[in-house]
């Protein structure tokens, strides 16, 4: 173990930087230097809104549509229409509905010739729906004619089709004495690419309310207008490490500086086409160069970025989510859904029928943990809302897709069915592994529609007896013969049994972690926490699945760039989850090989594994496995040989802006944040200080690094401050120069920026 240390350290003296530290610089530069691209440019042809639909309830005819603009979007306008009217619209003054529409394609090939002489083509909603023929043919085909966005979006969803239309539709009630029944029932919706749909409800509320006064297309061609002239080219692209970065963290200010580019790259464009001096000219005029910069503002959250909309010679501001995490679907709330369920089973406990892909707790499983492995496992679940607003089941719907994607599997919302009815029943059983909200209580009488159904009114879930027993897979036997005293059991018809554990065990921690989040709720840490820990929760899951795969099967697809990993680069090896010793290891394996070999199967299984090598391509660092590593400084009592190699290791591999960013994901501010590696500082070993205090000199020169350097706590602080001054002083000396400290090849008046940046707090 000391030659791996040796191999790493540095025999340059430390006032000299190496030539990896100015490539690096070189590369900072010229990434500081390139242009930001928008999110959402200016000049694209995409629309923030595609269609705007209105239907209405006729006495004698039932849901009828009655306009669709700028032209039809459906073949079937009485689904479309019954959708828009969902079942006792009428009893409630106002009520919002969501739903989905993509293209069939497996009829493409049957409709191929009839598609270049027809202007429409027939598609489904997740059997309901679709789009026009020649939009489509032009997303399946992924030509330049596709606008960058949908395009990436496209290749994110790894081949799954063309990206989903999401309809946000508003139903309004008016009491009207001249009418049939007394009162008139219309429905608008607005039809968008975006995921964050929910943006346009204050638009709808008042669109319809005109609708209602002048029912005529040029109400609609007004609102279409107005959302689609929505300027949102400041907004900045955001890469996925980025992203990952800024849903992790609840700073304000994150990324800021991209945003503050932006604009000035906006400002000096209008500066330009004023034919002005640009912004940074020393000769540019004051006065109109101030009026264009005052015209933009940085957001006061970067989570969000705020825009408006004008409709009606009426400002609406609307806030758009700088990043949002696969399936994350509308506005909900994870906290909502987790209460919903979590309240009666703390006051009245009832069991569960068993089945060891759902109930891998016993028959006492927490609710909420029911459900994400039921979605994990492809099963058919059901959100019944009873005399509830549909607009509620289809939040529960929404937020049940993002839990169990913990914004890292996909898959779900493209077979989720947020509202539906009894109508369309035949069309739904055809979707395996569906998630659908109804209001219709017919559907609790029919156990063999569903496999698990979640009442909310009652806040009870139940298995549906009919639901196929788990079958004997080659992994459990495989298991089981490995470890015979940690597999599960394998007893009764089909493959029934549940771990063979105490009843008072927890092997999957789940009963732990449950409890965990629900102390969190109840202290309020609000929405972002929540999430952020159903996120660790689910990558949880997918690492120790790729090591019962590894341990069963000699390897897995779950962990791309393992013999990479292990190769021993910068002296370390090792890759994947972090156990403290091999009977914690086959304890948990064995808790969770029900529910991993009934994920091995689905849909997300193999979405995730596609996501995974394409995310593989982009990766900065792939010679070791950050989060092993890291999860070793956290979990493991190491030797200061191995500390020191992991140490060495971080401080030569991540160097760049990306490479930051890399690290920066493994280390979130609600998981410590950078406290382990700052722990370097207090090394025996005086390299291991030397390199600990360069990796958090780049980790504080980086636009994110900052806030989690402000993060770390005093204490860190003034070993950093320590460490510094003993090393420049140190350095000094042995260039003959004690009055003159060089700053290891870093710029000047590091130790006044550091003060800067918090000391004094």
């Amino acid at each position: 173990m000391p030659g791996r240390g040796g191999s790493i350290s540095s025999s340059r003296s430390p006032s000299t930087p190496s030539s990896n530290q100015r490539t690096a610089q070189r590369s900072e530069a010229a990434r500081r230097n390139a242009r930001l691209k928008s999110q959402y440019p200016a000049d694209s042809t995409e629309r923030h809104v595609e269609y705007i639909l209105v239907a209405s309830f006729h006495v004698d005819r039932g849901p009828i549509m009655e306009h669709q603009y700028p032209g039809a979007i459906s073949g079937d306008e009485n689904m479309l229409a019954e959708l828009m009217l969902p079942d006792q619209a009428h009893v409630r003054k106002q009520d919002w509905t969501i739903f989905f529409l993509h293209k069939d394609t497996s009829e493409d090939d049957e409709k191929e010739e009839e598609a270049e002489e027809s202007l429409g083509e027939g598609k489904t909603l997740n059997g309901h729906t679709t789009d026009n023929e020649e939009e489509s043919r032009k997303a399946a085909s992924g030509n330049g004619s596709v606008p960058k966005t949908l395009q990436e979006q496209e290749e994110i969803e790894g081949g799954e089709g063309p990206p989903l239309i999401y309809v946000l539709n508003l139903v309004n009630t008016k009491q009207d004495t001249t009418a049939k029944r007394g009162a008139v029932v219309k429905a608008m919706a607005i039809c968008t690419r975006h995921s964050f749909l929910h943006i346009y409800k204050p638009l709808l509320l008042l669109a319809l309310e005109e609708y209602f006064r002048a029912p005529f297309p040029e109400t609609l061609a007004a609102l279409y207008d107005a959302v689609n002239l929505m300027d949102l080219s400041l907004m900045p692209r955001l890469t996925v490490l980025e992203r990952n970065i800024l849903q992790a963290s609840d700073t304000k200010d994150l990324f800021i500086e991209k945003f503050e580019q932006m604009i000035k790259q906006k400002t000096a464009e209008d500066s330009k086409s004023k034919e002005l001096p640009a912004p940074e000219s020393p000769e540019r005029g004051g006065t109109e160069s101030s009026r264009l910069a005052a015209r933009y503002s940085a957001p006061r959250d970067t989570h969000e970025f705020e825009s408006r909309v004008i409709y009606n010679q009426i400002p609406i501001p609307i806030k758009i989510p700088t990043s949002t995490s696969a399936e994350t679907v509308g506005d909900f709330s994870l906290i909502k859904l987790i209460q919903a369920f979590s309240t009666p089973h703390a006051s009245s406990p009832q069991p569960f029928l068993i089945h060891p892909h759902l109930t891998t707790g016993g028959a006492y499983t927490h609710p909420v943990n029911v459900l994400v492995n039921a979605i994990l496992t492809q099963k058919r679940v059901i959100f019944l809302g009873h005399n509830r607003p549909s607009g509620e089941v289809a939040e529960a719907v929404l937020a049940a897709c993002a839990l169990a994607s913990g914004g890292v599997l996909r898959g779900f919302t493209r077979h989720a069915f947020p509202y539906t009815d009894l109508t369309k029943i035949d069309e739904l059983l055809n979707v395996p592994g569906f998630i659908a909200g109804v209001t219709n209580p017919a559907f609790a009488n029919h156990p063999e529609w569903w496999d698990l159904l979640c009442d909310l009114p009652t806040g009870r879930m139940k298995i549906s007896n009919k639901l196929d027993p788990a079958q004997i897979t080659d992994g459990l036997v495989y298991f089981q013969q490995q470890n015979p005293g940690y597999a599960p059991s394998m007893g009764g018809l089909g493959g029934s049994g549940v771990p063979s554990l105490p009843a008072s065990a927890d092997g999957t921690g789940d009963s732990a972690f449950m409890d965990d989040l629900l102390r969190s709720i109840s202290s309020r840490h609000g929405e972002s926490a929540i999430r952020s820990k159903w996120r660790d929760y689910v990558i949880k899951f997918t690492r120790i699945a790729a090591a019962f795969e590894e341990s069963v099967y000699g390897a897995s697809a779950l962990f791309v760039g393992a013999a990479v990993a292990d190769a021993g680069a910068h002296g370390v090896h090792g890759h994947g989850y972090v156990w403290p010793d091999e009977t914690a290891r086959a304890r948990e394996l064995g808790a969770n090989v029900w529910r991993i070999e009934g994920w091995r199967n689905t849909r997300s299984y193999y979405a995730f594994i596609q996501d995974l090598a394409a995310v593989w391509e982009r990766r900065p660092i792939r010679s070791i496995d950050l989060a092993h590593h890291h999860d070793r400084l956290r979990c493991l009592k190491l030797s200061h040989e191995d500390s020191a190699a992991i140490y060495l290791a971080l401080a030569a591999s991540v160097r760049t802006y990306d490479e930051i960013c890399q690290l920066l994901t493994v280390t979130p501010e609600s998981n410590a944040g950078l406290f382990y590696i700052s722990l370097g500082l207090f090394h025996q070993e005086v390299k291991v200080r030397l390199a600990t205090v360069e990796l958090l000199e780049r980790i504080m020169g980086h636009e994110a690094g900052r806030h989690f350097w402000a993060g770390l706590s005093r204490f860190s602080k003034l070993a950093f401050v320590r460490v510094k001054r003993d090393l420049d002083g140190a350095a000094a000396k042995a260039n003959g120069s004690a009055d003159s400290p060089v700053e290891n090849g870093h710029e000047a008046g590091l130790d006044a920026r550091v003060r800067a940046m918090g000391m004094a707090g």
